[in-house]
């Protein structure tokens, strides 16, 4: 069973990790506390949906596209331009989540297709 305090404890800290990651990773004008500030509701928002138990796959969609609006918001707030490595690091959780979806689908579609029968002559 999911208790709420381990998901609040959890989500925190991946919030503060998150947080100092990309401090390190960022232009120095851009402060922890303001990256903090800028991911906080999309971790927020991820801890509820995984305390409510959401399926994978939509939950994983979801984190998906919460990261990308975050490194929208980082990039809106920081007050130089952020490197291009970073705006593309908002992207690849996306791209990757699609691309497993789009090989699932695949895998399935070729998994119902009849295999033709050898013709006897």
């Amino acid at each position: 069973m999911r208790h709420p305090l381990d998901i609040v404890a959890m989500f925190a800290a991946l919030w503060l990790l998150a947080s100092l990651v990309l401090d390190a990773l960022t232009p120095k004008e851009l402060t922890a506390v303001m990256i903090g500030i800028a991911i906080g509701p999309a971790i927020v928002i991820t801890a509820v949906f995984y305390y409510l138990r959401c399926p994978r796959i939509d939950f994983a969609v979801m984190f998906a596209a919460l990261w990308l609006i975050s490194d929208i918001a980082i990039a809106f707030i920081s007050p130089k331009q952020l490197p291009h490595f970073l705006i593309i690091l908002g992207f690849v959780p996306a791209l990757l989540i699609g691309g497993v979806l789009h090989w699932q689908r695949f895998q399935r579609r070729h998994e119902r297709l009849p295999v033709p029968s050898a013709k006897r002559g």
